[in-house]
């Protein structure tokens, strides 16, 4: 990394200039080894950032890390040191970002820096978590252990995440495939049809007049109504970037219908997994709760969550807390009591976050088994009207013309 410093020299002369060095504090150690007082010193950011352009084009999977973390393992219990395991994990990875962020993190622990500091620096491939994870088996000597509990909850919340994806796919694409041959017929195809009936000077059925007076109503203002959705659209995202507007925007998701549930319950999910691996690690409860706060991307949980933290530290437990926040619901709250109670806190974790996956599992595929025939009633309502709508007009004109 590059950094602009501005020093002093023994006889208080003003020096400024770039260097190159592996982080602040070696580039502070190469300034003071020259004989220079550090009084300003900064990094230098690009205004084209190659590494961000790369994360671009190489997005890191959680596969990946999941690999990763699982071969390390195995390269460790085999009695290879961390820098050979690493160099060997470098040379066999295929993606890009990965390799670069790999030969990195080898370069800073050859250079001393533990395992889980190094990786720290990376956080758009491990995160908070996966790194104190790290750093707690360094300390207690079971690294290889610590490995392939962070792949196996990686690859949990990959299959949990993947799995909501693909279950909305197909309603997506019929929403989008339904709009788009409305938006033709409505643009294109009606507009042909209202100029050949006006042409018979014909009186037309009710349904015909209805639509073709949407669809004139649609091409003098349609481009309004849409300039105005889409500024209603920017608005709201850029409300939803604050933090009012984000914490309103969790909250929503968490109490819509229907999906609200399924949100609440992965969102559950997430963070027993995560408490309980934490946990099982060794990890305090007061550390545990500020990673799982920190890994919660709902910023109402988060909320919630940290009003937990609050009461545990001040000795109302974990269990407590719970049981006055309506977001924790009451299975949770009652297994976390009984894993206070009998110091196996995290295997009921495991329990709830397990029964939480089976029951978002189950409401996803029936609010999917819903979806799929109410859009095909709602889609083949609106055809049939426009269908019905054109040929009733057809047979009030021949019969008018005495055809």
């Amino acid at each position: 990394m590059d950094y602009e410093y501005v020093a002093a020299t023994e006889d208080n002369r003003a020096v400024k200039g770039k260097l190159s060095a592996a982080s602040e504090k070696s580039a502070a150690d190469l300034l003071s080894y020259a004989g220079y007082r550090v009084l300003s010193l900064k990094e230098v950011v690009p205004f084209v950032q190659p590494g961000k352009l790369t994360s671009g084009l190489f997005p890191i999977k959680p596969i990946e890390i999941v690999m990763f973390s699982r071969q390390l393992a195995l390269l460790l219990e085999s009695g290879t040191d961390v820098i050979t395991s690493l160099g060997l994990l470098q040379s066999q990875v295929t993606n890009r970002s990965l390799k670069k962020i790999i030969a990195e993190v080898v370069s800073d622990v050859r250079n001393g820096s533990p395992l889980s500091e190094a990786i720290s620096k990376h956080p758009r491939a491990f995160s908070a978590l996966y790194h104190r994870l790290i750093s707690v088996g360094e300390r207690t000597g079971s690294l290889e252990i610590v490995l392939r509990r962070a792949a196996d909850y990686i690859e949990r919340s990959a299959i949990t995440r993947k799995s909501v994806k693909n279950a909305m796919i197909y309603p997506v694409i019929l929403v989008v495939a339904t709009m788009a041959v409305i938006g033709l017929m409505v643009g294109f195809v009606l507009p042909a049809f209202a100029d050949f009936y006006a042409s018979f000077g014909a009186e037309l059925p009710a349904p015909t007049r209805a639509l073709l007076a949407f669809t004139d109503w649609s091409q003098r203002y349609g481009l309004w109504v849409l300039s105005g959705m889409a500024a209603a659209v920017v608005v709201g995202f850029i409300y939803a970037r604050t933090p009012a507007g984000k914490y309103q925007w969790s909250k929503l998701m968490l109490s819509l219908p229907r999906i609200g549930r399924i949100n609440l319950l992965n969102e559950l999910s997430r963070c027993c997994r995560s408490m309980s691996l934490l946990y099982r690690s060794g990890l305090p409860l007061p550390d545990i709760m500020t990673l799982v706060i920190q890994g919660s991307g709902n910023k109402a949980m988060s909320r919630a969550l940290t009003g937990v933290q609050r009461s545990m530290v001040a000795g109302q437990g974990l269990s407590g807390p719970m049981g006055q926040n309506g977001l924790f619901l009451p299975l949770m709250v009652q297994m976390t009591a009984v894993g206070e109670e009998t110091g196996n806190l995290d295997n009921t974790l495991d329990t709830v976050a397990e029964s939480c996956e089976a029951e978002s599992d189950d409401k996803t595929r029936a609010m999917i088994a819903l979806i799929t025939p109410a859009m095909t009633i709602i889609i083949g309502g609106i055809i049939g009207f426009i269908a019905v709508s054109l040929l009733a007009a057809m047979y009030s004109i021949y019969g008018q013309l005495g055809v």
